[in-house]
């Protein structure tokens, strides 16, 4: 049924004190705030209490916003200490092994569901190839898990949703027009162009300004909120002239943490109570519109492509792309399953359900459902994973900060092999 405005926000005050209330609870197990939003948003739907409309105005907007928000958070998070440390094994991951997946992926789809076109069996890829550790959050945190298998999912997850992005919109260009394939990528290559080009002139100007503001400069409790003001003009800069507006946002984040590190920093507790807001109302939207889409295809098929999202695609292309990198097979088998499809995924899999695509409502529902089972395969072996990998590591000493024990777990492996993993920093 349709609700006002009053019980509107009765719903989301009711879902947002809930989440809130109940998140130190929740912290580390499988029944995390994403799954009971996602579960809210389906009871409630299912229950007739709310109705979300796919292509309702408001849920472009929620989207796009939420979007907007996830590719800048993930901008600032690359800074230059974090690159210049265990680089090889995360740009594998991008370069080599999110590739693989991606056409892993739209060769499954396009031989399970033959309804796809190529384009869309791309698009399909496209939507699926990011990965999001924040629901594996016990892998990320525990101490003794090695600092290479950390960065390498952190700094994946961080930079993958806007690598993936490209191609999200070159097929989902594609998939609503006629025209040639070159054309289109010539295209979205001159609008890439001009959108990155936005978003480091804003964002480098906005960081070397600081230096310069009247009064002593920003006070501490708007420092985040000026950074997110350079993103969001970032982002509307280039899509009121000739550039890309998430390829914007998504750009000025990685030149505002390189410009000025300690504005991502102060916007950390700004920026997490914001993402965290927009989250739960997007998983709570994603499980409202699970329900008005439906499902109306082959169940076999969509089982047997959520086996290949999970078991197949991911799995193999890191395993191929490592070949070479001298890291134990324990960790590249550990990082090979950990790429858990998340928020990146919901919102691009909501935004081709908001374009003209031809299959919009199936690459959304396929997409939906490998959201939902990887919520629960990954959320249900995220702390046992961590034991797992534990169990693998040689004896330390029980002094030793997590730096330390890292390092000294690589080492231990690798000796003799100085060029690869270098002496402990004391």
């Amino acid at each position: 049924m349709d609700i006002g405005f009053a019980e509107a926000l009765l719903v989301l005050g009711v879902l947002l004190g809930t989440a809130a209330a109940l998140s130190g609870w929740l912290h580390g197990t499988v029944l995390s705030i994403s799954v009971l939003s996602v579960l809210a948003g389906i009871t409630l739907s299912l229950l007739d209490v709310i109705t979300v409309a796919p292509r309702a105005e408001i849920v472009v907007l929620v989207v796009e916003l939420a979007l907007v928000l996830t590719l800048f958070s993930d901008g600032l998070l690359v800074e230059r200490e974090l690159l210049e440390q265990e680089w090889h094994t995360p740009a594998r991951a991008l370069a080599i092994a999110m590739p693989i997946t991606l056409v892993v992926l739209a060769l499954g789809a396009r031989l399970l569901f033959p309804e796809l076109t190529w384009a869309e069996a791309f698009l399909l890829g496209a939507v699926l190839s990011p990965t999001d550790p924040v629901i594996t959050s016990a892998v990320v945190t525990a101490k003794r898990v090695p600092r290479v298998i950390r960065h390498t999912l952190n700094l994946e997850s961080g930079l993958n949703d806007g690598l993936a992005l490209p191609f999200v919109l070159f097929f989902l260009v594609l998939a609503t027009e006629a025209g040639g394939a070159g054309g289109e990528a010539l295209r979205l290559l001159a609008e890439a162009l001009v959108g990155a080009a936005i978003g480091v002139a804003l964002a480098m100007g906005g960081g070397r300004l600081l230096g310069r503001l009247p009064g002593g400069g920003i006070t501490h409790k708007y420092e985040g909120v000026y950074a997110l003001g350079l993103g969001f003009a970032a982002f509307g800069l280039a899509e009121v002239t000739l550039g890309n507006g998430l390829i914007a946002v998504f750009v000025a984040g990685i030149a505002l943490a390189v410009a000025r590190h300690e504005i991502p920093a102060a916007f950390g507790e700004f920026n997490e109570s914001v993402s965290a807001m927009f989250q739960v109302v997007t998983f709570f939207v994603f499980g409202a519109l699970i329900v008005a889409t439906g499902w109306e295809g082959d169940t076999l098929a969509l089982v047997a492509f959520i086996v290949v999202a999970l078991v197949v695609a991911r799995p193999a292309a890191v395993l191929l792309s490592f070949i070479g990198i001298p890291l134990p097979r324990a960790y590249k088998l550990f990082i090979a399953w950990f790429g858990p499809k998340g928020v990146a995924t919901m919102l691009f899999a909501l935004f081709v359900l908001n374009s003209t695509a031809p299959d919009r409502t199936l690459v959304f529902d396929i997409a939906s459902f490998v959201v939902l089972a990887s919520i629960m395969a990954h959320g249900l072996t995220d702390t046992v994973g961590a034991k797992w990998i534990e169990r693998h590591l040689p004896p330390a000493s029980g002094d030793a900060d997590d730096h330390d024990v890292g390092e000294q777990v690589e080492a231990a492996e690798h000796e003799p092999a100085p060029a690869v993993v270098p002496p402990a920093r004391r």
